[in-house]
């Protein structure tokens, strides 16, 4: 059996403690080895809850020779620069979303992995579900005919005030916190020529940031994409795929509770059918790929290409969402 992966934590933010490091306790191969964070006391506490040793730095558990690589979640503006110290530092890099918030950052990151021969993967989870490959199957084998639309959306309630999403100088804002998976099911769904055709952005006069949004996306051959994404809804998790002979729509898919069978409801014809998907924790499905991908030779998982010019389309497109944007101020 081979060593485990000794994986350093830069960042105790609250995704970590909730659901990523618990679940990273029952994953086979992997082990927490240290962790950092701004305040010590903090690191200390989560490495008493999680195993590890606490690290007086970043820059510390990027040097410690005992790191293989480094899960980072730090809030949004730090995605970036601290993904390409760890990669420089010979650290393989499974990094929260969104990876970068620009399309330049994403290249250079990306180029930067490939360079060191490292894996570096953006940490979206139902990407991982059981609910994809099913989905993937059901579009491989023809159900739905040609794809010609989908539609996605992933609201939230208002947040409550000192919410992090309310600040700009640490990337907060609709589009980089939740309007990130519905615009990857887009991609993933109708491919990375996807191109901005038009969007609005809701923002806040009070905070500095967007609170809503939608936008269109237009595929080279004609297909379309009408994408929803807010912070001050009706909770919302939902894609639905429209072809010339079917369509199919799933609930709850992006943040799917470990318990929880999704169910994906086909229609073909006048035919209506519910396939039921078996209950999975997608952060310990992100968690086995990610140690997967480090341990294949010269990091050619199967997967990782795809993966990665989905990345580094959606941070370009993050750029042409904002300069295509019809902002109204609340």
């Amino acid at each position: 059996m081979p060593a485990p992966l000794r994986l350093g934590l830069l960042g105790c933010g609250d995704i970590a403690a909730r659901r990523t490091l618990p679940a990273l306790l029952r994953t086979p191969g992997l082990e927490l080895a240290a962790v950092a964070a701004r305040d010590p006391a903090r690191a200390a506490e989560f490495a008493d809850r999680f195993g590890g040793v606490p690290s007086p730095s970043y820059t510390d558990l990027l040097g410690r020779t005992d790191v293989d690589a480094v899960y980072l979640c730090l809030p949004t503006m730090h995605h970036a620069a601290w993904a390409g110290r760890a990669l420089r530092s010979g650290k393989h890099v499974l990094v929260e979303k969104p990876l970068a918030t620009g399309g330049a950052e994403a290249e250079a990151l990306y180029g930067l992995a490939r360079e060191r021969g490292l894996v570096l993967l953006e940490n979206f989870m139902f990407l991982h579900h059981g609910t994809q490959r099913q989905v993937a199957g059901l579009l491989a084998d023809g159900v739905l005919g040609e794809v010609r639309a989908v539609s996605a959306a992933f609201t939230i309630p208002p947040r409550p005030p000192g919410d992090t999403r309310y600040d700009p100088r640490v990337g907060g804002g609709a589009l980089l916190d939740n309007g990130v998976y519905p615009l990857r099911a887009a991609l993933r769904f109708l491919g990375c020529g996807l191109t901005v055709a038009g969007a609005v952005l809701r923002t806040s006069e009070e905070h500095g940031v967007d609170l809503s949004g939608a936008v269109l996306l237009s595929a080279p051959e004609g297909a379309v994409a009408q994408i929803r994404f807010g912070m001050e809804h009706h909770y919302r998790s939902w894609y639905e795929i429209q072809g010339s002979a079917g369509t199919l729509s799933v609930d709850h898919v992006y943040t799917t509770a470990p318990g929880h069978e999704p169910v994906i409801r086909l229609a073909t014809g006048t035919g209506h059918t519910e396939i039921r998907v078996p209950a999975e924790d997608h952060f310990e499905a992100v968690l086995r790929f990610f140690a997967a991908a480090v341990r294949a030779p010269d990091t050619r998982h199967p997967g990782l290409p795809l993966l990665g010019a989905e990345s580094r389309r959606q941070a370009g497109m993050l750029d042409e969402i904002r300069a295509a944007a019809v902002r109204v101020s609340r």
